[in-house]
């Protein structure tokens, strides 16, 4: 018996937040990003130091749109990109 997969029409897309740029105001973004994350402070900063870096993966619509929020309040470049549909959904 094959396994199949059914994506519902009520699930919420998956969003990425993603880090652009820091800006000027690094530590404000490494802290935002460390809130976000609960990582350590170094972790965060080597994280910020990397962008364009993917930040948060898998998560709804508006938590997306508040952590972007937060990271453009710190000063930084940042948006939201939904997850591609999985290839084994498209026929």
């Amino acid at each position: 018996m094959a396994d199949e997969y059914f994506l519902l029409v009520c699930d919420d897309v998956p969003h990425d937040v993603v880090l652009i740029e820091a800006g000027l105001r690094v530590m404000d973004v490494v802290q935002v990003v460390r809130r976000l994350k609960r990582l350590s402070l170094w972790h965060s900063k080597v994280l910020v130091t990397q962008a364009p870096a993917v930040i948060l993966t898998g998560i709804s619509e508006e938590a997306a749109a508040a952590a972007v929020s937060a990271l453009r309040d710190a000063g930084a470049r940042a948006e939201t990109r939904e997850q591609p549909e999985p290839d084994f959904l498209k026929r």
